[in-house]
């Protein structure tokens, strides 16, 4: 009587599993081709600070001419007014966050916003007077 592998499929997939697995037990590694699925080596104690995964000018922090406040705050109106139908005037903006149901604080700022027309969230941000960031080119 010939033995398989398993009892819970056939002798195919046994063999399937047998051949994915002999490249593992033999090289002593992983034997993914695609390279997305190889885990990264982990950075060795002081390396740390050396890797940087942001491109230059481009890392974390507040950009010049805003405050970390006025970031979180225009961030906010972003995600609450970025769908609008712009240019919008401030009635508009209005009716779009009672539609859409803002926080208190953020329709609290859209009702006082000057009576003029928006092109965009940035322009409401400097209308509330949270600062712009100032381009690095």
């Amino acid at each position: 009587m010939e033995q398989r592998g398993s009892d819970k499929h056939g002798p195919r997939l046994d063999e399937q599993q047998k051949h994915e697995d002999e490249g593992l037990v033999r090289g002593g590694g992983t034997t993914h081709a695609e390279e997305w699925k190889e885990p990264e080596a982990m950075p060795s104690p002081g390396e740390e600070s050396l890797q940087s995964s942001y491109p230059p000018g481009h890392e974390p922090g507040t950009p010049a001419g805003i405050t970390q406040q006025g970031v979180d705050v225009r961030s906010e109106l972003a995600k609450w007014l970025s769908d609008c139908q712009w240019p919008a005037a401030k009635d508009d903006l209005v009716r779009h966050a009672e539609r859409v149901q803002v926080p208190d604080e953020v329709a609290d700022m859209v009702e006082s916003l000057p009576d003029r027309r928006y092109t965009n969230v940035a322009e409401v941000a400097k209308a509330l007077g949270l600062g712009v960031e100032k381009r690095r080119w």
